[in-house]
């Protein structure tokens, strides 16, 4: 399912964007609650399709008063876009909507160029992005499962050459099984091994709960910040672009918070809206850190004319998360958000910005202005679930101080002769552990 970046003569494949619209109302339930305009849903498709390396020659809105069954275009606009395409020396289109087999077929051979839809762009992207090994797993599988369907609905016209009553198959459907069984064993093996990735990740986890360090997870729409935002609390060089998807695979790292408290800040994957079904479940792994997260921000880019919609969209995701017999987060997850509104920059400064949440920092990561009002921020909502202890700690225990100091926050030290005196505020989980220490 590749798309060539490169056409003859070493130039960028030569693209265009369509994007069927339709009407608000006979938008489907479930879209992240929030309607985008059509420029602003062009503008995106046209993003997305940069991203992977062609020049996109021509972009255009066409409307859809009715899905047609064989091309989801009406004739007229498939007639018009073909002349379009024919004058730009396109190669390949982009229709940013799911195509079925049969619709991406008879678009094919109208236009006599390669067409990809929604499904397949973000698909494209994601396989360029990924760099770690459980991410081209997670890619791969996609993959698979999404061609898998196409593959047997694109060929339905070879299941009818059959011999004798039904009963044997025809050349056409042996082909069919034995793809479809290749791609079957495929999956079975890639769904082993991301349990092993997944597997280890929990090892890696607990290991953690035993040091142990909160855990802080940046979500939020893609291309709103969260990459530079990691490198800004972070001092990181995490791969951060003004380009959709520019970070696939979660990244970790320490942060100090102005308490002294080490807390480990991860960058996720970002939300996009409309995500393909087999992108949902394939990287429902990748979000587990956001499961396991003791505080989630959620990082808008408040200066998005959209960014109303984005953010139902990423909130919609989340309660994904949280439903089903499959359920990653755990009721009540709303309570650990914090919305950190970035690009605050492009408003004039974080004075400007509405704070549209209570509770929301307008920051901006590129400047770094509301940085150390967001570390704040981080370190009341940590401290809201402590308790102020009163210990007492022979001089000698030095390790027991240091302890202290590592995983609590001293707010008050009176050194005597024998004895150090210390008031110290602490979770529970670790007042438990200092306890029960050796």
């Amino acid at each position: 399912m590749a798309v060539a970046t490169d056409a003859p003569g070493g130039r960028p494949t030569r693209a265009a964007v369509i994007l069927p619209f339709e009407r608000p109302s006979r938008v489907a339930i479930g879209d992240g609650g929030g309607h985008r305009a059509a420029e602003a849903r062009l503008a995106e498709a046209v993003g997305l399709t940069a991203s992977i390396g062609v020049a996109v020659v021509h972009e255009a809105v066409h409307p859809l008063r009715e899905r047609r069954p064989a091309t989801l275009l009406g004739e007229g606009h498939v007639e018009m876009i073909g002349r379009a395409l024919k004058e730009q020396e396109a190669e390949l289109v982009v229709v940013d909507a799911a195509l079925t087999p049969v619709q991406q077929r008879n678009l094919e051979r109208a236009w006599a160029c390669k067409v990809i839809d929604r499904t397949g762009l973000i698909l494209e992207i994601f396989g360029e992005r990924a760099r770690t090994k459980e991410g081209a797993l997670q890619v791969e599988l996609a993959h698979l499962e999404y061609q898998r369907t196409r593959l047997v609905r694109s060929w339905t016209h070879l299941e009818r050459q059959r011999g004798g009553f039904g009963f044997l198959g025809g050349p056409g459907e042996s082909q069919i099984e034995i793809d479809r069984r290749l791609i079957g064993d495929r999956i079975v093996k890639l769904k082993r091994e991301l349990e092993q990735v997944r597997r280890t990740r929990g090892l890696h986890r607990k290991a953690r709960e035993r040091v142990p360090y909160p855990v802080v997870a940046l979500v939020g729409y893609t291309n709103a910040g969260k990459s530079t935002l990691f490198n800004a609390l972070t001092g990181a060089g995490v791969y951060a672009q003004d380009q959709l998807f520019a970070t696939l695979d979660p990244t970790m790292r320490a942060i100090r918070l102005p308490s002294g408290r080490t807390a480990i800040l991860s960058d996720t994957v970002g939300f996009i809206s409309d995500l393909p079904t087999q992108l949902v479940e394939a990287f429902r792994a990748t979000l587990e850190e956001v499961a396991a997260a003791d505080i989630i921000l959620h990082v808008r880019d408040i200066a998005h004319p959209d960014s109303a919609a984005q953010r139902a969209d990423v909130l919609g995701v989340m309660e994904e998360m949280a439903e089903g017999p499959h359920a990653s987060l755990e009721e009540g997850w709303q309570d650990r958000v914090v919305e950190v509104l970035n690009k605050a920059d492009l408003l004039g400064g974080i004075e400007a910005v509405q704070r549209r949440a209570p509770g929301a920092v307008p920051v901006s990561a590129l400047t770094g202005e509301g940085l150390e009002e967001l570390r704040a921020a981080i370190d009341a909502r940590l401290s809201a679930g402590m308790e102020t202890i009163e210990v007492s700690l022979p001089t000698t225990d030095g390790a027991g101080l240091a302890w202290l100091y590592e995983h609590g926050e001293v707010l008050a030290r009176n050194d005597g002769d024998e004895a150090i005196r210390l008031t110290v505020r602490i979770s529970p989980a670790d007042r438990a552990r200092f306890e029960d220490r050796a």
